[in-house]
C-alpha cells in the first residue's frame, strides 16, 4: 500500500482548519448578490466587495466539502495513475475553457513535477495543440477534435481523463467513446450529476456548485491526485520507454 492509501484515513478524521470561518451560507449566487446589496450605500466602496469575497469564498467551501466525499475515489486514481505511467503508460487529458485550463495544469505536474524532484512523465493536454485542433475541427467538426486525437495518441492502458463543469460537452463525449474504442481507462470531473459525461466514462468525480466553484474545486482535486501520484511513485523506478506499434516492413530493433 502506497502512502497516499496509509495516510487517508488520518486526514479523513484530522481536525479542519475551516472551523475559523464560521457558519457557511448555502451554495449559490443568491449570497454572493445579496453580500453586495447589504453594502450599497456604504461609506466604504470597498466593503460591499469584501462581504462579497467572503460570500464567494463561503460558496467555494460548500463545494470543497462536497469534493471530500470523493478522497477514497481521488486516492484510488492517484494509485492507478502512478501505476500505469511507471510501467509506459501514458496520460490524455482534455476540457474546453477553464477546464481546459485546469486539465493542462495536471499535465504540466507530471511532465514537471509537482512537489519534489522525480522522473517526468507522459501526459499531453489534447487542446495544447493548436493546429491538430483546428486542422481537427476545420475537416471533421468540433465534435472530433479531442476523440481523433485520442486515437492517435492513446494505447490499450492508457489513461484519458476530462474535464467539463456541465458534463454535456459534445467534443468531450465524442473522446470519451474513443477512448473505450482503443481500450484505454477514462475518468471523468464534471458539475452536478448524473450527466452524459459522468455516463459515458468508466468513473466520475461528480462536484456541486455554480460553475466557477466547480472549476475551483477541480484545481483542488488535480492537486490531490498529484500528491497521491508523487506518494506512491516514490520508491518507483523511472518509468519504462513506451511500447510502440509494430510496422511492417521494419526491424524491430
Amino acid at each position: 500500500m502506497c502512502a497516499a492509501h496509509r495516510g487517508l484515513d488520518a486526514a479523513r478524521t484530522a481536525p479542519r482548519s475551516w472551523a475559523a470561518l464560521g457558519p457557511v451560507p448555502g451554495a449559490g449566487s443568491a449570497a454572493f448578490r445579496s453580500a453586495a446589496q447589504r453594502g450599497r450605500g456604504a461609506s466604504d466602496p470597498t466593503a460591499a466587495l469584501a462581504r462579497s469575497v467572503a460570500a464567494h469564498i463561503a460558496e467555494s467551501i460548500v463545494a470543497l466539502e462536497v469534493l471530500e466525499r470523493h478522497s477514497l475515489v481521488l486516492a484510488r486514481w492517484g494509485h492507478e495513475l502512478a501505476q500505469r505511467l511507471s510501467h509506459g503508460g501514458r496520460l490524455l487529458v482534455a476540457g474546453n475553457g477553464g477546464s481546459a485550463a485546469e486539465a493542462q495544469h495536471l499535465t504540466a505536474e507530471l511532465v514537471g513535477r509537482y512537489d519534489g524532484e522525480r522522473a517526468p512523465f507522459s501526459a499531453i493536454a489534447l487542446h495544447g495543440d493548436t493546429s491538430a485542433m483546428t486542422a481537427i475541427g476545420n475537416d471533421y467538426g468540433y465534435d472530433e477534435v479531442f476523440a481523433r486525437q485520442v486515437r492517435a495518441h492513446a494505447r490499450q492502458g492508457d489513461v484519458v481523463v476530462l474535464l467539463s463543469t456541465s458534463g454535456k460537452s459534445p467534443n468531450l463525449l465524442s473522446a470519451a467513446a474513443a477512448a473505450r474504442e482503443v481500450g484505454a481507462v477514462s475518468w471523468a470531473m464534471t458539475g452536478p450529476g448524473p450527466n452524459p459525461l459522468s455516463s459515458a466514462v468508466d468513473e466520475a468525480v461528480l462536484l456541486d456548485g455554480r460553475n466557477c466553484h466547480v472549476q475551483e474545486s477541480q484545481l483542488v482535486a488535480i492537486h490531490a491526485l498529484c500528491a497521491c501520484f508523487d506518494a506512491c511513485i516514490a520508491d518507483t523506478p523511472a518509468p519504462r520507454p513506451r511500447a510502440g506499434r509494430s510496422i511492417p516492413g521494419r526491424d524491430p530493433r
